[in-house]
């Protein structure tokens, strides 16, 4: 009787390569590249069938330090050639990793028609509202008035804000998280591998040379009780050092409520993650300056719904195509004339 023999269970170490991880030191890179590494092993794919496709910028370095198949593309295009990828091998597990130059910019067009076709591909988009790679000009994402290289005074145009373009793509999974928050980045990478079509995962991450402290009301500790919130399914919009603030809405404007002037948890508004009119208001709550008062930056799942992905759609229709009219290859090869040589 033969023995039975399992394989020994992946982990972190099996994911990373040989290669010297080559960012500058204290790049927020390096922390995203640990937690996508942890998570892999959990997710039970093995590593030949998981696949990561980069564009141009210090982000998509990315598959030279994963140990699984991955593809360095060109500028913009990583969605371009993961579609191409996930359309012809449906079984693989394919990650996006871009920027918000690489995914906004100069593949901005791809990335809202990957979103709108829903192949069910991950997109793991880096924010650091700068170009990093070619030395620190202004971004899709950087601020008004920001002053880079490019911009010596200020930048005059209107940034970008990721996750309101992807729900406007009609995006069926969208979330934020953080560098400088481990736990709360593997929970939304395990959120966008579970979710079936494409998900939209921005990662707030911190580039210490040419804009460093850019999120860091967000990370630090005297501040990020105040700053931010943390969206949960069912539960209410609650945040502060003490958890003693929440979110109202009054009509269609969001407004902070304060538990010690009489009000609860059961005032606040509810999150429900299936709700794309409340997710439109979640998405612009730090942006919009018609709402009123300071109000936190919502991290976490902020919409996701189910609609058929493009590559089971496409398979169902050449099936479709093949049962109504059966394909003959030498046939149409042949053509019509043929020549008969003695």
């Amino acid at each position: 009787m033969s023995e039975v023999t399992t394989a020994p269970a992946l982990t972190a170490k099996d994911f990373a390569t040989d290669q010297e991880v080559r960012w500058c030191p204290g790049c927020g890179d390096y922390s995203i590249l640990a937690q996508v590494q942890k998570v892999m092993p959990t997710l039970g794919i093995p590593r030949e069938n998981i696949v990561i496709i980069s564009g141009i910028g210090c982000s998509s370095r990315f598959p030279y330090y994963m140990n699984t198949y991955g593809m360095h593309s060109i500028h913009g295009r990583a969605t371009a050639v993961a579609c191409g990828l996930k359309a012809s091998r449906p079984e693989l597990s394919v990650w996006i990793v871009t920027g918000d130059g690489d995914g906004l910019s100069i593949g901005g067009n791809h990335t809202i028609h990957l979103l709108r076709r829903n192949f069910d591909v991950n997109i793991l988009l880096f924010n650091n509202q700068i170009y990093g790679l070619t030395k620190g000009q202004y971004s899709p994402t950087s601020e008004e008035h920001k002053i880079t290289k490019s911009t010596p005074f200020g930048s005059i145009d209107h940034p970008f804000n990721p996750l309101a373009l992807a729900l406007g793509a009609d995006a069926t999974f969208v979330a934020r998280t953080m560098d400088r928050d481990p736990k709360h980045l593997q929970a939304m990478l395990l959120r966008a591998n579970g979710h079936k079509g494409a998900s939209f995962l921005e990662i707030y991450q911190n580039c210490n040379i040419f804009n460093d402290g850019a999120f860091e009301i967000f990370t630090e500790k005297g501040t990020k009780g105040q700053e931010t919130l943390f969206l949960e399914q069912d539960k209410p919009l609650v945040f502060g050092p003490n958890a003693d603030k929440g979110i109202k809405l009054d009509g269609f404007t969001p407004k902070v409520i304060s538990f010690s002037d009489g009000f609860s948890a059961d005032d606040c508004w509810v999150h429900d993650e299936f709700d794309m009119y409340k997710a439109q208001i979640l998405v612009r709550i730090f942006d919009d300056p018609k709402m009123e008062g300071h109000l936190p930056r919502p991290f976490g799942v902020f919409y996701q719904t189910d609609r058929p992905c493009y590559e089971d759609a496409m398979a169902m229709q050449i099936d479709e195509a093949k049962a109504k009219k059966p394909a003959d290859l030498d046939k149409l090869l042949r053509g019509n004339e043929v020549w008969v040589i003695n």
